[in-house]
């Protein structure tokens, strides 16, 4: 990350307005720590980070007080945090980027619960707390774009918001129900794959062809392009696929994609359960079930702070050209976070040289050599 244009987004935002002794920088390295390591309190956080003084001074951050990190979690901006992912999130394009990938984006929200103390939240009639809307790229395996928003806000609020990519292929489910969004992505000569909800009519206008019937875990039930039967107006080519799943449920999907096969398109969709798993894995293996702090800004802020951690772990872990397990990297990472060893070689032992002898000379005696 660079420190000039961290500094930067600090003195146009004015980040450390309130906070001079323990700047926006010290406070975003100490809550990546906290996600790296584990470390889920503040006492046990700034225990842990002054006796490791000597090793990450380097960083150019000091001392840590346990109240001082309480009261910048509470009134720093969270827009400082947002804005170092974002950049980071256009490192990462670069950095894990895969030639001949598709432009796929998978579109989907999760919970982040909160417990009764924090009042803020709003309740949804499920869970209260706070969404995470997460815009990802499967063929690279990063979030691309992400918004956090209470948990009564709609899922296809956010991403409405989101800028359309031309040439992409959007992937989401059926709660992303908006006529006007849909145009949107049309118009911007991007393709998207959801499902039918039940209430949704569509009359067919023409049935396809079906040249291979049976994919990998399903089989195409029928195709055809149809026609919207609503009084709300749908200018956009329409195609159904209909299929059933090896276990026997039937899905019935939508798209404006015109080209592609039904299997390439029942495929696409079944690659929506990617971001299932990054939701999975980040809850498991970040701090996003107990925080630092009870109030909306300490919240938001752990959570932009463990998915800058994620994507510090992708991107170390593909410029190191590890072939490990995710799960396995961020243990190891955990593990040694104050140990100096390149991280291709986190996990093998230190190299020792045993062939090399040791030179056993003196400089106060004559030794004798072969001419």
């Amino acid at each position: 990350m660079n420190r000039r244009q961290f500094q930067t987004t600090v003195d146009r935002l004015d980040g450390d307005a309130y906070d001079k002794t323990f700047d926006s920088w010290d406070h975003l390295v100490a809550l990546i720590f906290s996600q790296l390591s584990g470390v889920d309190s503040l006492r046990a956080l700034e225990a842990i980070w002054n006796a490791n003084s000597h090793h990450h001074y380097h960083l150019g951050v000091g001392k840590l007080a346990r109240s001082t990190l309480a009261d910048a979690n509470a009134r720093r901006p969270v827009s400082i945090f947002a804005e170092v992912f974002e950049r980071l999130s256009g490192h990462a394009d670069r950095a894990l980027k895969r030639e001949g990938a598709e432009m796929l984006r998978l579109i989907d929200a999760t919970p982040v619960p909160l417990d009764q103390l924090s009042t803020w939240a709003g309740w949804n009639g499920r869970t209260r707390g706070l969404k995470l809307h997460v815009v990802y790229d499967p063929g690279s395996d990063h979030p691309r774009r992400l918004a956090i928003t209470p948990s009564t806000v709609n899922d296809v609020t956010p991403a409405q918001q989101f800028p359309i990519e031309a040439g992409a292929t959007y992937v989401f489910d059926k709660a992303y129900c908006s006529y006007a969004w849909w145009t949107r992505l049309h118009d911007a000569g991007a393709c998207f794959v959801t499902r039918q909800k039940k209430n949704l009519r569509f009359r067919a206008t023409r049935w396809r062809k079906l040249r291979k019937q049976k994919g990998k875990g399903f089989k195409i039930i029928d195709d055809a392009e149809v026609k919207l039967l609503s009084s709300s107006k749908l200018a956009v080519p329409m195609r159904r696929i209909r299929l059933k799943r090896d276990d026997g449920t039937k899905l019935t999907l939508i798209t404006n994609d015109l080209k592609r096969s039904a299997i390439e398109i029942a495929a696409l969709y079944k690659t929506r359960w990617q971001i299932e798993l990054l939701f999975r894995w980040i809850k498991q293996h970040l701090k996003l079930r107990k925080f630092l702090g009870r109030s909306e800004n300490a919240v938001r802020l752990q959570i932009l702070a463990a998915m800058i951690a994620y994507l510090l772990l992708r991107i170390a872990a593909r410029e190191s050209r590890l072939i490990m397990p995710a799960i396995r990297f961020a243990g190891l990472v955990a593990a040694s976070l104050f140990a100096r060893k390149p991280i291709a070689d986190i996990d093998r032992p230190p190299k020792v040289n045993p062939s090399a002898a040791r030179d056993r000379s003196s400089p106060d005696q004559i030794s004798f050599c072969y001419a």
